[in-house]
């Protein structure tokens, strides 16, 4: 979809305080609206549009307990390694398989 924004325009921000039960979402990444947008439609107590800005973003409120954040510590060397390994002998199983 043509905004005229800029990417480094299109954020995505979230806004809560201790208050409110709800988390607000705005945001122009496609994925999220429509993973935001399919929550809602299965679960309507819980998430909800709020807002359309009519220039691609799209405001949500979802219920506190429900969007979370999820922090990853890096690979260490010995664990990426172990994971390159399991990647190539997928990759060599899936090419010799016999079709």
């Amino acid at each position: 979809m043509k905004t005229g924004l800029k990417k480094s325009q299109k954020t995505t921000e979230i806004f809560f305080d201790e208050a409110s039960r709800w988390i607000t979402v705005n945001t122009y990444n496609t994925d999220l609206k429509n993973r935001l947008t399919a929550y809602a439609k299965k679960h309507p107590n819980l998430c909800r549009l709020t807002d359309d800005t009519e220039d691609g973003g799209l405001f949500f409120e979802v219920a506190k307990g429900r969007f979370c954040f999820r922090l990853t510590e890096p690979y260490s060397d010995e664990r990426q390694a172990a994971a390159s390994e399991f990647a190539k002998k997928q990759n060599n199983r899936l090419r010799n398989r016999k079709v």
